[in-house]
């Protein structure tokens, strides 16, 4: 059993710089991920046509969403699973700064699109009021701008679906910060509880100590007028002319 209790301390800084290697590789993943949408947000901006382009442009942001999203929640899991209050609480903080910058990439994602919708509607109409015909052949039937409609719209309830979990797990991991904060509060008034019962001990001891002192002197000099006492007396008896 000695051995068993012996081998845990060893092997829990073993552990720790594991779990610390894959806290990089997550941070890592993110940040590539991070870049990775704000470069195809900012094609998503410049984007002036064809719609197919507009659409396949929005897949990529979609699935880099969902990458994203998923190293988010493996940071979190690594914050939860942590020993330390103190590192819990910096890596759930790090999640909740993740989660502000995705919300902020999607708010970006939503007003690119309509920036490139509005240039590409715009180069349309330029191109019919000039009179090209190669553009005007290239027109929308209806049913062209109605899946083109169904396709921005789609993506735009696919951004609220996701904003939407993201708040959610937003809420999650501010429930789970404030009790690790309420954890941490009635540790620190345990702490101070128990300073004052040690002050409160000190003083006892100090007291019994000095009463202690005051005994022995006392007992001191009982005996020592005892003594004093009985050595009269016997001068006395023994030595009446002295």
């Amino acid at each position: 059993m000695l051995a068993v209790v012996a081998a845990a301390p060893a092997n829990q800084p073993a552990n720790m710089a594991c779990l610390n290697v894959h806290v990089r590789i997550c941070e890592h993943e993110i940040l590539k991920s991070d870049l990775e949408i704000k470069a195809i947000v900012q094609d998503v901006r410049e984007c002036t046509g064809p719609q197919s382009t507009l659409t396949e442009l929005n897949s990529k942001v979609i699935e880099s969403f969902q990458n994203l999203r998923l190293r988010i929640q493996d940071l979190e899991q690594m914050g939860l699973e942590q020993d330390k209050e103190s590192d819990k609480q910096a890596l759930l903080e790090q999640v909740e700064g993740h989660r502000k910058q995705m919300s902020s990439n999607q708010i970006a994602w939503r007003k690119a699109n309509l920036t490139s919708k509005m240039s590409i509607d715009a180069l349309e109409k330029k191109a019919l009021l000039n009179g090209d015909d190669a553009l005007r052949k290239r027109k929308k039937t209806k049913g062209d701008l109605t899946q083109t409609s169904s396709d921005i719209t789609e993506s735009l309830m696919s951004m609220s679906r996701m904003m939407a979990q993201q708040v959610e797990q937003s809420e999650d991991t501010m429930t789970t910060l404030a009790t690790s904060s309420n954890s941490v509060q009635e540790t620190n008034e345990e702490f101070k509880a128990m300073t004052g019962t040690i002050h409160l001990g000190r003083k006892l001891i100090t007291k019994y100590n000095r009463r202690e002192l005051t005994d022995k002197l006392l007992i001191f000099l009982a005996l020592a007028l005892f003594f004093s006492t009985v050595l009269y007396i016997v001068k006395k008896r023994l030595f009446p002319f002295l």
